[in-house]
């Protein structure tokens, strides 16, 4: 193998259930966050150290679409669900194709609606999900 990869953006497909997500924002479209601590230590007085192994395999997923996305509309639809009676719970699945990064979750939800931006041209959406324990693949 030469060592040179190829990424390309268009590779990158995401799926909320059903609904396969379109309308990606132009940069940056998706950002994948650990919420737990990971690996933590603390050392005591004498310098003995204990580490504390986080199990929580929850994440934060943050897409960022174009204002013309129909994805607003499903996840708008899944906030409201949430709102009124605790259903708009969704998986989601994002696979890049170019490689062997993938992320699952049975369970994601939308935490709050995106910020309402208005300028001279169309602005971007971010929407921003939590995820119940989830299963991450990286290359």
């Amino acid at each position: 193998m030469d060592g040179v990869m190829t990424y390309n953006s268009s590779k990158v497909k995401i799926a909320l259930g059903t609904h396969a997500v379109t309308g990606y924002a132009e940069d940056s479209f998706v950002v994948i966050e650990p919420i737990s601590g990971g690996v933590t230590s603390k050392s005591g007085c004498d310098g003995e150290t204990v580490r504390s192994v986080d199990p929580n395999e929850r994440f934060t997923v943050k897409l960022a679409l174009l204002a013309s996305s129909p994805t607003h509309k499903f996840l708008l639809n899944k906030y409201r669900q949430d709102k009124q009676d605790g259903s708009g719970i969704f998986p989601i699945l994002i696979n890049d194709l170019t490689g062997n990064e993938k992320f699952s979750a049975s369970k994601a939800w939308v935490t709050k609606l995106p910020a309402k931006t208005n300028g001279m041209q169309s602005n971007n959406k971010e929407w921003t999900l939590e995820t119940g324990q989830a299963a991450t693949a990286y290359e």
